[in-house]
């Protein structure tokens, strides 16, 4: 009986905080995405991972993407799109991405559960996830869990639409997907 009690606080929570999140993002987004050269992605914590998943997707998708910090990530250019996740937009190791990235001249938007931040001072756009009074303590999601698991949820929803407005066969994405597993 707590299992499903649990599931229950989780998946309202969840789909509070994707009511409340603007539905207008998804095709920011994907202007975004289809407008840049390259895709970088950077977070920290589970918010890194987070991108991981949205960095897979996107080169399922057929999209030039690399993950910050990993060893084989390129240099960023002009006309690249550093995406930061940050559920605090504070992040000292994101700032300094940040700013470099707009340094060299490549857009610079952040995802966040927050609207202001320093990361969201310096970005050409903020993509806020939920509304900020949504994040109070939730019993059995600590420490950042409720923003991890919305921004999760919003980007695979995200891919789900790029893939149907595209129109992307599952078979060109099985192509895409690493072989050596």
């Amino acid at each position: 009986m707590w299992q499903e009690e649990n599931q229950r606080l989780v998946i309202e929570k969840l789909s509070d905080m994707l009511s409340a999140t603007d539905n207008t993002y998804a095709d920011k987004l994907t202007t975004l995405f289809d407008e840049a050269g390259r895709i970088f992605i950077s977070g920290a914590g589970r918010s890194k991972l987070v991108g991981n998943f949205l960095g897979m997707r996107l080169m399922h998708c057929g999209y030039d993407v690399a993950i910050v910090g990993e060893i084989v990530t390129p240099s960023v250019k002009c006309g690249d799109l550093l995406i930061v996740i940050s559920g605090s937009g504070e992040t000292e190791q994101l700032i300094a991405f940040t700013k470099k990235a707009k340094d060299i001249g490549a857009k610079v938007v952040l995802i966040s559960s927050r609207a202001k931040s320093t990361i969201g001072d310096l970005a050409e756009a903020v993509f806020q996830i939920g509304k900020q009074e949504l994040y109070q303590k939730v019993k059995g999601m600590p420490m950042g869990t409720v923003f991890e698991l919305s921004t999760l949820c919003f980007l695979e929803a995200l891919i789900s639409n790029i893939v149907w407005e595209k129109g992307i066969p599952e078979e060109m994405m099985r192509e895409r997907h690493a072989n050596l597993e």
